[in-house]
C-alpha cells in the first residue's frame, strides 16, 4: 500500500511537472495579447475610371465594428446553430462537440465535422496564423480559455463576428452584409443572415456573387440548423427558405486596364502612407478608349504576331496634359503581369530623334536648313541608313520624314550631345543617356510611358507634363486624402520650336516612313526600329491624343522585318482612327491658319481655356 502511494504520488508530481512544461513549452511566445485589436488584413482599394465606373477593387473590406446586441437576434442564432451551438454552454472548449466530431468522423472514415468552438475559432483569428500544426492548435486552446476567463460570451460572439472572414475580400459581418447585400449588418433579413452564416464553412466556395446556388443551398441547410436548435418553428423555417435572394450584382468577369490598375496600386503607399487604410481613387482612365485599346492591340497580335515573330506589345494614350487615357502593358494580362508600357527599357530608334531634332533647332537649324546625307566617321563609328543608301543633300523636315540616320548624327554634333542630352530632360525622359555618338540614333533605352509623354510636349504646344494617372484618393468615408495640384513644369520648348517639330513629324505621316499610320485628319509622330528589328515603334499625335505603340520580343530576338513604319503604324492609326470618331478633325499647334486661330482664341476666352 505504502509502495503503491509513493509511486502514485510520484507519478502524480512528475506528470504534472511534464504538463506544467509542456504548457509552458506552448505558452511560450504567445502573440501579445495587446495585439488583439489590430486586424491584419489588406486594405481595400475602389478604383474608378475618369467616369466614376469602378473599374477594379483590391485587398479586403472591412465594415463597421457591431456589436451583438445591435443586431437582429436571428443573426446570433444562425450562426451558433450553425458552428457552435452549446456555445452559451462549454467554457471554450466543448467536450461533448469534440466527442460528436471524433465520432462521426471515424464513422464516415474521413474528416466531417470539426470540434472547435467560436471562442477557438475567435482566438484563433485575433492572435494565431492560419498554420495547421500541433503547437497552433494548443496556443488555440489555451487562449480560448483565456478569453472564457476574461470576456463573456455575447463579448466573444462580438469579436468573432467583427474578425471572421466570409469570402469575397471581406473581414467581419458588417463587410459581408454590404458586400453580398448591399445593406449594412444591422439590417440583415433572416434568410440573409442565413446566407452570411453559411459562408462560415467554405467562404470562397460559397460566395454568392459567384456561386449563389451553393450560397442559397448552404443557407437552407442553416435555417434547418435554427430549426433542430429550437429558434425557428417548422413553418418559419419553411417560409423562409422558400423566400426569394437577391444578391449584389457581381462584378464584371471582363476586367479591363489591369495593367493600369498595377500602376495605380504601387503609387499609393508614397501618396498615402502606410499602414491599412481603405481608399477610393480617382483615375484619369477612360473606360471606351481602353476597351479599343486592348481589343485592338490583341487582334493585331492575332492577326499578325505570329507571323512577322512578335512576342508582345504595348500601348499607351495620354492626353495633351500628361493624363494616362488607356495603358496596355501586354496582349494578354493572364499570361504576363509584367507592363511592357511602363517597366520595360528598350531602345527606341529613330523615335528618339525628334530631341535630336529639338536640340537642333535650338543651335539654329531650320525645317528649311539644307544637310547632306554622306557617309561619316566619328572615331570610327560609322552610321548606317536602314537601306545603306545615301540621298545627297535635302532639308532637315525631309531627312526625319525619311529618318536619315547621317543627318540625324549630324545634327546632334552639331547641337552638342550636352545640348542632345538636355533636351531630353526637358521632355520628361528620366534614364540613362550615355554620351556617345550613337545616342542620336536612339542607342539609349527608355520607357513607352516617358517617350509617349515626351511627344506630348509638342502635341499641347511646349508644355511639359509629367504622365499621371490619379487624379484624387479620398477615404471611405469621402475625406480627400490627395488631390493633384499643378499640371507640371511649365514651359519647356518655345511655341515657335514646337511648331516647327509639328510640321516636320507631320511631313513623317505625309511623306515620310510614318505613311501607314495616316488617319484623313491631322496628325504627327515618329517612327522608330532599334538594330535588326528588335524593337519597332510608332509615337503620334493629334491635338486631343497621343499614344504611343511598341512591338518586340521580351528576350531581345529579332522580329521578322518588322519596322516602326509597319505594324507599330498600322495598330496606331487603327487605334487613333476609331478613338477620333465623330470629333473634327483640329489642327496641330502653331498649324493653325489666321481663321482658326482667331476662333481658337474666341473659344478659349468664352470656354474657360
Amino acid at each position: 500500500m505504502r509502495f503503491t502511494l509513493k509511486w502514485g504520488l510520484t507519478l502524480l508530481i512528475w506528470g504534472a511537472v511534464i504538463g506544467a512544461v509542456t504548457v509552458g513549452y506552448f505558452a511560450y511566445g504567445l502573440p501579445s495579447l495587446e495585439d488583439a485589436g489590430k486586424l491584419q488584413r489588406r486594405p481595400s482599394v475602389t478604383i474608378l475610371a475618369a467616369d466614376g465606373s469602378e473599374i477594379a477593387r483590391t485587398g479586403d473590406l472591412s465594415g463597421v465594428a457591431v456589436q451583438v446586441r445591435d443586431l437582429p437576434f436571428y443573426v446570433a442564432q444562425a450562426v451558433i446553430a450553425t458552428e457552435d451551438r452549446r456555445f452559451y454552454n462549454h467554457f471554450g472548449i466543448d467536450l461533448i462537440g469534440i466527442a460528436r466530431a471524433l465520432w462521426v468522423n471515424l464513422r464516415a472514415g474521413r474528416i466531417r465535422q470539426g470540434g472547435s468552438t467560436i471562442t477557438q475559432q475567435a482566438a484563433k483569428n485575433l492572435f494565431l496564423d492560419p498554420e495547421r500544426t500541433i503547437k497552433r492548435k494548443v496556443r488555440e486552446v489555451l487562449l480560448a480559455l483565456w478569453l472564457e476567463q476574461n470576456f463573456s460570451k455575447d463579448q466573444i460572439l462580438t469579436v468573432y463576428l467583427n474578425r471572421v472572414y466570409f469570402g469575397a475580400g471581406a473581414y467581419g459581418i458588417d463587410a459581408a452584409a454590404r458586400r453580398y447585400f448591399g445593406v449594412p449588418a444591422k439590417r440583415l433579413s433572416l434568410h440573409q443572415a442565413a446566407v452570411v452564416a453559411g459562408l462560415l464553412k467554405a467562404p470562397s466556395r460559397l460566395n454568392p456573387l459567384v456561386n449563389p446556388d451553393a450560397a442559397k443551398k448552404r443557407a437552407r441547410t442553416v435555417i434547418a440548423n435554427m430549426r433542430d436548435a429550437g429558434y425557428l418553428t417548422a413553418i418559419t423555417s419553411k417560409r423562409e427558405t422558400a423566400r426569394p435572394l437577391r444578391f449584389q450584382r457581381a462584378p464584371s468577369r471582363r476586367k479591363i486596364g489591369r495593367h493600369f490598375t498595377d500602376w495605380i496600386v504601387e503609387q499609393l503607399p508614397d501618396l498615402v502612407g502606410a499602414g491599412a487604410r481603405d481608399v477610393v481613387v480617382q483615375t484619369t482612365l477612360d473606360p471606351g478608349l481602353q476597351r479599343l485599346a486592348e481589343v485592338q492591340l490583341a487582334a493585331h497580335m492575332a492577326r499578325a504576331g505570329k507571323a512577322a515573330k512578335i512576342g508582345n506589345a504595348a500601348l499607351i494614350t495620354l492626353g495633351g496634359n500628361g493624363a494616362v487615357r488607356a495603358m496596355v502593358g501586354s496582349h494578354d494580362y493572364a499570361k504576363s503581369q509584367f507592363n511592357r508600357a511602363v517597366q520595360a527599357l528598350r531602345q527606341p530608334g529613330s523615335a528618339f530623334k525628334p530631341v535630336v531634332y529639338l536640340a537642333g533647332l535650338r543651335a539654329g537649324i531650320t525645317p528649311a536648313t539644307r544637310l547632306v546625307d554622306e557617309p561619316i566617321d566619328i572615331g570610327g563609328w560609322k552610321p548606317r541608313n536602314y537601306d545603306g543608301r545615301h540621298r545627297g543633300a535635302m532639308t532637315a523636315a525631309d531627312a526625319l520624314a525619311k529618318s536619315i540616320n547621317s543627318i540625324a548624327v549630324k545634327v546632334a554634333e552639331k547641337a552638342g550631345r550636352r545640348a542632345v542630352i538636355e533636351a531630353a530632360r526637358g521632355l520628361g525622359l528620366t534614364t540613362d543617356l550615355p554620351s556617345h555618338p550613337s545616342l542620336a540614333l536612339g542607342t539609349a533605352e527608355t520607357t513607352l510611358l516617358e517617350l509617349t509623354a515626351a511627344y506630348a510636349v509638342f502635341a499641347n504646344g511646349g508644355t511639359g507634363v509629367w504622365a499621371h494617372g490619379i487624379t484624387e484618393i479620398r477615404a471611405v468615408d469621402g475625406r480627400v486624402i490627395y488631390r493633384r495640384a499643378g499640371g507640371g513644369p511649365g514651359r519647356v520648348v518655345s511655341r515657335q520650336n514646337a511648331a516647327a517639330m509639328n510640321r516636320m513629324l507631320a511631313g513623317v505621316i505625309k511623306a515620310g516612313t510614318g505613311r501607314a499610320a495616316a488617319i484623313g485628319r491631322p496628325a504627327a509622330g515618329k517612327t522608330g526600329t532599334s538594330q535588326d528589328s528588335r524593337d519597332a515603334w510608332f509615337i503620334g499625335y493629334t491635338a486631343e491624343l497621343i499614344t504611343g505603340v511598341w512591338m518586340g520580343n521580351d528576350d531581345g530576338k529579332p522580329m521578322r522585318r518588322v519596322t516602326g513604319g509597319g505594324q507599330p503604324a498600322r495598330l496606331w492609326a487603327k487605334v487613333m482612327s476609331e478613338a477620333h470618331k465623330g470629333r473634327p478633325p483640329s489642327p496641330l499647334a502653331g498649324m493653325e491658319t489666321p481663321a482658326s486661330s482667331a476662333w481658337h482664341r474666341v473659344l478659349q476666352k468664352f470656354g474657360g481655356g
